[in-house]
């Protein structure tokens, strides 16, 4: 059955702008693009190694929009548009979220690899596998 909506959270990677081309190629149905804006105090961002001070916050923030942005001009560029959304909290956890309130069918992400002899976590990324393991719809990890 084809999906009535689609979420693709993106994160600036090629990975995830692949996974953006694929459901715009894919998928004849609306398009969420997300980015997911880590709080600068947690060990996942880099404010959790450096001060979170408000430049950082907003040069995060800054950082988010133009990667919706550029979601924006690759869905035009195919001539789709996008929804856009950025929010703030645990990627993992704001994406099913995200998917979850806006009754988003199939997710579409970038998965991050090393050598394939590793464990999934390693080959589809930490957020793609807590993703894929909690979200109650269909994910497809695009590599």
């Amino acid at each position: 059955m084809a999906p009535s909506h689609v979420l693709v959270p993106l994160d600036g990677s090629p990975l995830a702008d692949d996974a953006l081309v694929h459901a715009l190629e894919t998928f004849d149905c609306p398009v969420t693009v997300l980015n997911v804006v880590t709080p600068l105090d947690s060990p996942m961002s880099e404010g959790g190694v450096l001060d979170a001070g408000e430049s950082r916050r907003e040069a995060a923030r800054e950082r988010a929009e133009r990667i919706v942005d550029r979601a924006r001009t690759s869905a035009a560029e195919r001539g789709r548009t996008v929804e856009t959304a950025v929010e703030t909290g645990d990627p993992a956890e704001t994406i099913v979220e995200v998917a979850t309130d806006r009754s988003v069918d199939h997710i579409v992400m970038g998965g991050h690899g090393g050598d394939r002899n590793e464990l999934a976590r390693r080959l589809l990324g930490t957020v793609a596998t807590d993703v894929v393991g909690d979200a109650p719809m269909t994910v497809t990890v695009v590599r």
